[in-house]
């Protein structure tokens, strides 16, 4: 017996589905793992008690003008105080939806988590849909098998590493 079971909590804001689909493939994949709770939330619903209450994180939001949603700012905004010094070492990965590079979002939840002390676990998984025109942007989006296979994926090597105490 490893101990206590874990939780990973995954926060998410989408708008047109895609970092939706993206979070729930996420969820789908740890949740394979018989020895971790998976909580899935939104930004919005998400508090302080979420996340000192968890042992990992998977942070997922759109890419917004080159930053991430501001209901994802606004959950960190929220979260940040109440969860500093209290949440040191704990891992996060990200997944960012991106009309183009999605660079600006990632760069953004890495500095939060570094000054949160949180340990990187994998490198932040980006998907672009090319979304270029107002139309497209707006539209809703449909993430392709293959990367939803891939969040999947970062799901559930997130959760094993949680259940085996390897984080």
């Amino acid at each position: 017996m490893l101990g206590a079971m874990k939780t990973l909590l995954i926060v998410y804001h989408s708008m047109t589905g895609g970092t939706l689909q993206m979070a729930q493939a996420a969820r789908d994949g740890a949740a394979a793992e018989a020895a971790l709770q998976v909580r899935l939330l939104h930004a919005a619903q998400a508090q302080p008690e979420d996340v000192l209450a968890a042992d990992g994180y998977l942070f997922a939001t759109p890419e917004n003008l080159a930053s991430m949603a501001g209901l994802m700012k606004d959950f960190f905004d929220r979260c940040y105080y109440p969860a500093l010094e209290r949440v040191n070492g704990r891992p996060y990965a990200a997944l960012v939806c991106a009309g183009s590079d999605g660079q600006g979002a990632v760069r953004q939840i890495d500095r939060i988590a570094a000054g949160w002390r949180l340990r990187p676990a994998a490198p932040a998984l980006i998907v672009c849909t090319q979304a270029q025109t107002p139309a497209a942007i707006l539209a809703p989006k449909q993430i392709g098998a293959a990367e939803l296979q891939r969040c999947a994926e970062l799901g559930a090597a997130l959760a094993a590493g949680l259940a085996m105490g390897i984080f």
